[in-house]
């Protein structure tokens, strides 16, 4: 495509003016990277930004939008763009110029925009969304926006609760958005030439299957809790269903990634394998809100693989999915990669593997002879409780893999844990511990006259989740997080080469606050942004103070959204919103916890019955 710069007249200052030299990383807004695609906005009919809500090299590592940025870019009438999270020395930058944020390809500030849709991804990116929305002039709430105005859509996994932001968002798309996307831009586009009302656009959007409008929907109250959600228009669907792709191989799928100028968290070409995963882990919404599990077949992989690659100059291609290694094709798969891809310098990585000495020599096959590391998540430290989040992997399981890795020449392995799952108690602490001091003897056995292995244990917080069986638990209090994390820290001190990291028990209070939140907490999104709160997913950044001060300030209690415990029968502010899996299904996993009770894997036994209407083990 022909490339056209119509740079905004206010962020030419920053390009032409030099001023762009007195920000760090200056490449993170340049937007002339190679693969980037540049249009004429004047030449299309729809004009739509892809807003990630934090920092350049997070949001460009994120599949999802590199996939709707060239799905969208792939239609003659449509220009899709990117914007992200200015850092703090660009926002300030920003305002002290008065320049409005802007997207990178054609430098055009947000509010000039058709449509703005933001990736939902992390709670703690909410205030940076009203953030951007401000920075862009845009005004943050829908009911103040005017019909010159953009429209403001959100997706991706926290659009399947987005109570909390259904004040500043004019629609959020639930589930796959590949078909979704197709069907609003078309939409949108026949909307703007008829010239009718934005109120027109939204019913019409009402309409399409996976789509909610919150301001068709009235929240009810009593005593303080949620009773209800009234829908305002007869033309609002009752429940929104999540949109599925169940034809991964004919889905669209990007032949070309951009190509950062600077390292980013993930800087190599993406290949996904599957969408679901068949763990079912209690704990984990994308492994329920992700169902039914959907696999590529390998030759589409494999001619996937080789356009990317050409077309990339990337020498690592990540074989990604949420586990990897289950994917029913894996090694025929690796086959016909390392058949295609001989001499040619381009390495494999599984990024995400099960704790089995399978998974450990299919990364080991990959990778040939390279040391390096390799991540497991137990996730919790004793049989009991794995058994409790439905985690399927024996410590024997762990253990093997883990030894088998050193064997192979692994030096640093990376162990996931959480803390506070429901259930836990001291001895599960220990575990921990125990688990963690037996695979570190093992690595002093093994490593014999090489590098001693390094182990670092990385523990977060319980956040329970909507749409998942924990999504009555409470999380625990702040002050026994604390505690927990205390422990763990003294125990950890005698473990020689083993270095214990923590998440801050502040930040996965506030996310448990917003994953199970209601619209009340727009409110507190408000104050937070007023007193300065964005880029909260940055340890350096977030001010938990700030938040304490924002709940007073608006007279809500976050210590009820995240320490209830509601009941089975109690009405919950997102199930409205339907991501499949059903709410009998949910209750019945719940109780299997508490019972310390496994499900199996749907692929080795009989269906779990879980309700999804386009699982292809249904009824088996």
């Amino acid at each position: 495509m022909g490339m056209v710069k119509k740079m905004g007249k206010k962020a030419s200052i920053l390009f032409n003016g030099g001023l762009l030299g007195k920000v760090n990383r200056p490449s993170r807004y340049l937007g002339s990277e190679f693969n980037a695609v540049f249009k004429s906005p004047d030449q299309v009919k729809v004009h739509l930004v892809l807003a990630f809500p934090d920092l350049y090299e997070v949001g460009m590592s994120h599949l999802g939008t590199k996939i709707l940025y060239a799905l969208a870019n792939s239609l003659p009438y449509v220009y899709a763009e990117r914007v992200f999270a200015p850092a703090a020395d660009m926002e300030a930058l920003l305002r002290e110029k008065d320049i409005p944020l802007f997207s990178l390809e054609s430098r055009t500030p947000l509010s000039r925009f058709d449509l703005v849709g933001f990736t939902l991804q992390y709670e703690l990116n909410y205030t940076s969304i009203l953030n951007m929305l401000h920075l862009g002039g845009i005004p943050m709430r829908g009911e103040e926006r005017k019909q010159q105005h953009p429209l403001v859509i959100g997706g991706g996994p926290l659009a399947l609760n987005p109570e909390p932001l259904a004040p500043f968002l004019d629609l959020f798309v639930l589930g796959d958005g590949e078909e979704v996307l197709l069907e609003l831009l078309q939409l949108y586009r026949d909307w703007k030439e008829s010239g009718a009302r934005k109120e027109e656009f939204l019913a019409g959007a009402a309409g399409i299957a996976g789509v909610y409008v919150p301001s068709f929907y009235i929240p009810r109250y009593r005593g303080g809790r949620f009773v209800s959600l009234e829908r305002k228009e007869e033309h609002a669907p009752a429940i929104v269903e999540r949109r599925i792709v169940s034809d991964l191989d004919s889905a669209f799928y990007p032949r070309s990634f951009i190509v950062p100028y600077l390292d980013i968290v993930h800087d190599r070409a993406i290949l996904e394998l599957f969408r679901g995963c068949p763990q079912g882990c209690r704990f984990c919404q994308a492994g329920f809100v992700y169902r039914p599990m959907r696999e590529r077949s390998p030759e589409r992989l494999k001619e996937l693989a080789v356009c990317i690659m050409e077309s990339t100059g990337y020498e690592e291609l990540s074989l990604s999915s949420l586990s990897s290694s289950d994917y029913s094709g894996i090694e025929e798969l690796i086959t016909l990669l390392e058949e295609e891809f001989a001499g040619k310098q381009v390495r494999l990585s599984l990024p995400s593997l099960k704790a089995d000495p399978f998974a450990v020599k299919l990364a080991a096959r990959i990778q040939g002879g390279i040391s390096g590391g390799i991540t497991f998540a137990p996730e919790a430290g004793t049989q009991r409780l794995r058994d409790i989040i439905n985690k399927r992997a024996t410590e024997d399981d762990i253990l093997s893999a883990a030894c088998d890795a050193i064997e192979a020449g692994r030096n640093h392995l990376k162990l996931y844990f959480m803390l506070g799952l429901p259930g836990e108690k001291e001895e599960d602490l220990a575990g921990i511990v125990e688990l963690c001091s037996r695979i570190a003897a093992a690595g002093r056995k093994r490593s014999g006259r090489g590098r001693p292995l390094r182990t670092t244990v990385s523990v977060s917080t319980f956040v329970p989740k909507a749409h998942t069986p924990f999504q009555w638990e409470p999380q625990l209090d702040l002050t026994e997080v604390r505690r927990r994390q205390e422990y763990l820290r003294r125990q950890f001190q005698s473990l020689k080469n083993v270095q214990l990291t923590w998440h801050q028990p502040g930040m996965s209070y506030l996310e448990a606050v917003f994953a199970r939140g209601d619209r009340r907490l727009a409110a507190v999104l408000e104050e937070a942004h007023a007193r300065g709160s964005r880029l909260d997913a940055w340890s350096d950044h977030f001010d938990f103070q700030l938040w304490e001060k924002a709940f007073h300030e608006r007279g809500i209690d976050p210590h009820w959204y995240a320490r209830s415990s509601p009941g089975y029968g109690e009405p919950l502010p997102w199930e409205h919103l339907q991501a499949g899996v059903t709410r009998d299904f949910l209750a019945c996993e719940h109780k299997l916890a508490m019972k310390g009770e496994v499900t199996p894997d749907c692929r080795e036994a009989q269906c779990a019955g879980c309700g999804l209407k386009k699982c292809p083990l249904a009824g088996r």
